[in-house]
């Protein structure tokens, strides 16, 4: 990832309007901006949210609240709690996440 030709600026994410996601149970908010291509996103997961799909795409992932549970397609599970990232590529190990309690989470992909 490069980051070009994109002045300085702030984000407060309690302005930016949230879309609601229905996972397999539970949903999730994304409050999203775009910079040159570049999403960013602040998502809360309701408790009981499990994804609906297993995604491909890379992300860079920060737990800010809650917990997360993150599953990859070969077995691997991997929990995150507040202060914990994770990062991975476009095309490679397939993973969805799931949350008991619910999560708070800021990601660019």
């Amino acid at each position: 990832m490069q980051i070009s030709a994109t002045p300085f600026g702030i984000t407060d994410w309690t302005l930016v309007e949230s879309t609601e996601h229905v996972g397999e149970t539970g949903s999730a908010s994304w409050r999203t901006k775009t910079f040159n291509g570049i999403r960013v996103r602040m998502v809360e997961y309701s408790p009981g949210y499990k994804a609906n799909h297993w995604c491909r795409k890379g992300h860079i992932l920060l737990c800010v609240e809650g917990e997360l549970l993150t599953e990859l397609d070969d077995g691997r599970s991997f929990v995150l709690k507040p202060g914990m990232s994770y990062q991975v590529a476009d095309n490679a190990e397939a993973h969805r996440s799931s949350t008991n309690g619910g999560a708070k989470l800021f990601i660019v992909d």
